[in-house]
């Protein structure tokens, strides 16, 4: 028998489709993650207000969320900072982000971004206006104070769907 007839076959697999697909994969799961919700300390008792609403950012989407426990340390993903330093952080970025809309933006100037304060209950007022006026200071000016919008002791009371601003 001659080698000619009997050559082997090459099998190599095409892995196109197959690459194309993980790649469609790690494009959704990246569009459809919702970092916000990482955001929020899941441990905060927050008040109840009657008149509580949804939180109007008056066409703006920058939002900045601080975490107030009730010994009035701010806790970022479930990590305690200084109050100080990271919200002179997010107003440096904040700031770099809002040049890009409005170049002649100069540090000191009102912050397009709102700040969302979600403080537990038993916070006392002198920790939490120690917050909102070194938000102040870095320019921040337009402030959301999260609060659940009914009274109860059931699981729906803590639910973070129900929480608003005042």
């Amino acid at each position: 028998m001659s080698s000619s007839q009997y050559h082997e076959a090459s099998a190599e697999p095409n892995l196109t489709p197959m690459l194309d697909m993980v790649f469609q994969l790690v494009t959704f799961f990246m569009l459809v993650i919702n970092f916000k919700s990482a955001q929020l300390d899941m441990n905060l008792k927050l008040p109840v207000v009657g008149s509580a609403r949804p939180v109007d950012t008056k066409g703006q989407q920058d939002l900045l969320v601080l975490n107030i426990n009730s010994a009035g340390m701010l806790t970022v993903y479930n990590t305690p900072r200084d109050v100080e330093s990271y919200v002179a952080g997010e107003a440096q970025s904040s700031l770099l982000a809002a040049r890009r809309q409005n170049p002649d933006l100069q540090a000191g100037d009102e912050l397009p971004t709102t700040v969302v304060i979600r403080a537990d209950r038993a916070t006392p007022f002198h920790l939490l206006n120690r917050v909102i006026k070194a938000c102040q200071d870095h320019g921040f000016r337009n402030f959301s104070l999260k609060a659940m919008n009914r009274q109860g002791d059931g699981p729906q009371a803590d639910d973070p769907q129900n929480e608003t601003s005042s």
